[in-house]
């Protein structure tokens, strides 16, 4: 099928690595509609912002709606016939889940289902969905690999990414659906999310304020730079997995930089880019947290030939120039 004939569904349109999937789809001639409820755990004001960029494409539609409401679902499945799903679409935050754990199953879970069912009734290609390098928990060896067990998640937020994985399964298995599901690893870029580490320091360092640093620094993260995360993505959807030995189409990749890099070494290269010198609050370990990342992307690379580049010393300074420009600072 040429990407001219496609109708690609990306939920979470507005979000993060959404806005950046769409975009990238749009540029090479699908036709894409975005779905996003726009809710609040962050600004909502960025996600609009993100719509904005989108919505100059003619091929590009947006609904507001949201995937855990199940009727909405079905209305938008009985009125679209899409070929490819993205489904990005997720609570997101380990330390969020420790005060707000309905949304996540609301939204996580439910939401999932909804997907899936919507996907089981409307003949398509393949589902590309969202997992995180957080099922892995405290596994103590690096690197992660695929074949790790993930049984003993460590955040509410982390069980409903395994419990994702699982569906898939089952749904792949029951119904035939060609469905592949990304662990990805600590994504960052311009157009982030403001709850995560890149965009909190580069705040705090602008307006001369102190950082939280968790675990006194010793932390390591296997930072991902967001045009390498989509690059996956894309290359992902393209190619509906082969069927194991059993005949099921489900496969769980890693994508990450398999690049572990310590968070001390991650703030120099971040307060380099910015010309600042960090004050540190040097805390204990955050509940839910996890020491290291490591993602073990060798079953990706045989699988597509293809593997994430881009370091941090050169990542951080496309963020640093995005967030200036985008906040005049």
């Amino acid at each position: 099928m040429s990407p001219t004939s496609r109708l690609t569904l990306v939920t979470g349109a507005a979000g993060f690595i959404g806005f950046f999937v769409a975009r990238a789809l749009l540029a090479r001639g699908d036709a894409v509609i975005g779905i996003d409820n726009l809710n609040d755990y962050y600004d909502p004001a960025l996600k609009k912002a993100r719509l904005q960029q989108l919505s100059t494409q003619a091929r590009f539609v947006f609904e507001p709606m949201d995937v855990a409401d199940r009727a909405a679902m079905q209305a938008l499945f009985s009125k679209r016939r899409f070929t490819h799903i993205v489904h990005l679409a997720a609570q997101a935050g380990v330390r969020y889940s420790i005060t707000n754990p309905h949304a996540y199953v609301e939204s996580n879970v439910v939401g999932f289902l909804n997907i899936l069912e919507a996907a089981r009734a409307t003949p398509m290609e393949h589902l590309v969905y969202a997992s995180s390098s957080s099922v892995y928990g405290a596994k103590g060896s690096l690197p992660f690999a695929e074949v790790d067990r993930v049984d003993h998640p460590i955040s509410l937020y982390a069980a409903t990414k395994r419990a994702n994985e699982l569906m898939a399964h089952v749904y792949a298995l029951q119904f035939a659906l060609s469905l592949t599901g990304l662990r990805f690893f600590t994504v960052y870029g311009p157009w982030g999310r403001p709850d995560m580490a890149t965009f909190m320091f580069t705040r705090a360092l602008l307006a001369g304020e102190p950082i939280d640093v968790y675990n006194r620094g010793d932390m390591q993260r296997d930072f991902t730079y967001i045009e390498d995360i989509v690059g996956g993505v894309v290359r992902v959807l393209d190619r509906v997995p082969a069927p194991d030995a059993a005949g099921v189409q489900h496969r769980v990749f890693n994508l990450g930089n398999h690049r572990p890099e310590p968070l001390m070494r991650f703030i120099e290269v971040l307060a380099a880019a910015l010309g600042r010198t960090p004050v540190m609050n040097l805390l204990p370990m955050q509940p839910g947290d996890v020491k290291a990342t490591f993602a073990d992307t060798t079953t990706f690379q045989n699988e597509y030939g293809w593997t994430p580049t881009t370091t941090i010393d050169e990542g951080l300074p496309h963020f640093v120039r995005w967030y200036r420009d985008y906040y005049a600072v």
